[in-house]
C-alpha cells in the first residue's frame, strides 16, 4: 500500500527531473539521460566482461517471465544490468524502475548467482516494488503527458513510439491518472 501522499510526488518528482534536465513537462525522459544524470552506469549482459557464455546466454532469455534488471552498488559506483533481449520498451520500464528505487533512496537488495547462471534475490520487499512501479510510469508517463497525448488526439502506437514505452504501460498509466474519464467528462 503506498503511503498517502506517495503518487503525488512521483508526479511532483517527475516534473522536477524533467526541469533539471532542461525538459518541458511533457518531454519524453529517456533512461540513459536520467542514469547519467543520477551518475549510473548502465551495462548489459554482453558488457559483463569474462562472463562465461552459457551464463549470457540465460542472461538474454527474452520470456515475459525472465528477469528485468538489477541494480547493484560497490565502491560508491551503482550499476544497472539490464536485459538487453526485451523490448526497447521493456527496457525502459526496467532501468527507468531501477532508477526510480535509487531516487526514492532503496538500498539494493542482495542478490545471488547460482551455479547454474540464475539470479536469485535475497530479500524481496512488495512495498518497495510498489513505489518504484509508481514513480516508473510517473518518470517516463507523466500526467501532463498523457493529458497533452489526449489533447492532440495522438494513437497509442505513436504516443509509444514518442515516449519509448509500451502499449500495456502507456494504457496502465491512462487508467490509473483516469485522463480517459476526465476527458469524458469534462472534455480538456
Amino acid at each position: 500500500m503506498l503511503a498517502r501522499g506517495f503518487k503525488t510526488w512521483c508526479e511532483n518528482m517527475s516534473l522536477q527531473l524533467r526541469e533539471e534536465l532542461k525538459l518541458a513537462k511533457t518531454d519524453p525522459l529517456d533512461p540513459e539521460t536520467l542514469a547519467k544524470y543520477l551518475n549510473v552506469s548502465l551495462w548489459k549482459p554482453d558488457d559483463l566482461k569474462g562472463l562465461p557464455q552459457n551464463t549470457r546466454t540465460t542472461l538474454l532469455v527474452r520470456k515475459k517471465e525472465s528477469w528485468s534488471a538489477v541494480t547493484i552498488a560497490f565502491a560508491g559506483i551503482i550499476v544497472i544490468i539490464y536485459n538487453s533481449a526485451h523490448s526497447k520498451g521493456r527496457q525502459s520500464s526496467d532501468v527507468m524502475h531501477e532508477l526510480s528505487h535509487i531516487i526514492i533512496g532503496h538500498r539494493p537488495d542482495n542478490m545471488v548467482l547460482s551455479q547454474d547462471g540464475q539470479f536469485t534475490l535475497r530479500e524481496y520487499d512488495p512495498d518497495k516494488e510498489e513505489e518504484a512501479q509508481w514513480l516508473m510510469g510517473c518518470l517516463l508517463l507523466p500526467r501532463e503527458a498523457l493529458l497533452s497525448i489526449r489533447r492532440q488526439g495522438v494513437g497509442a502506437e505513436e504516443a509509444c513510439e514518442i515516449y519509448g514505452v509500451s502499449n500495456d504501460l502507456l494504457s496502465w498509466r491512462i487508467n490509473v491518472t483516469a485522463v480517459d474519464r476526465q476527458f469524458r467528462h469534462y472534455g480538456t
